[in-house]
């Protein structure tokens, strides 16, 4: 039984067969049936737990997406009320200035650098069509 086991070779036909995946260049793929996670997202799909089938490089090598087969996607999940409102959360997080503004930005600002928005930092006036206006805080205290 033994030697039985020693003689079985795994075969994938998406694959070389001996564990590794295959490399494409950039816009090298050619195979209609492979997506990276970005193209299966604007498909309406996702990887749905399989494995990626190969990779596609760029910038020699030091930029790389793996691939997944498109027959194996799943579709996306829906995104609910929850998930919209803890994604909301985390992204106040990021766009909210710490500083005296307090204003919440339509973008993420440099808090790891800066800790504030350029305003608050050095005085560079904001394009007020990129903020929300924090509440009037006499109206907080009502």
């Amino acid at each position: 039984m033994a030697d039985q086991d020693q003689d079985l070779v795994d075969v994938d036909a998406y694959g070389p067969g001996d564990g590794s995946l295959p490399v494409f260049r950039w816009k090298q793929a050619g195979h209609a049936n492979l997506a990276t996670r970005r193209q299966l997202r604007e498909m309406g799909l996702r990887p749905g737990g399989q494995e990626p089938v190969a990779r596609i490089e760029c910038r020699g090598g030091r930029r790389f997406a793996w691939l997944y087969r498109i027959d194996l996607a799943k579709p996306k999940l829906p995104m609910t009320l929850a998930k919209e409102a803890a994604l909301d959360k985390a992204m106040a997080k990021r766009q909210t200035c710490p500083g005296p503004c307090g204003r919440r930005y339509f973008h993420c600002l440099p808090l790891r650098t800066l800790g504030s928005c350029l305003e608050c930092y050095d005085g560079t006036p904001a394009d007020p069509a990129t903020y929300i206006a924090p509440p009037a805080k006499h109206l907080l205290a009502a």
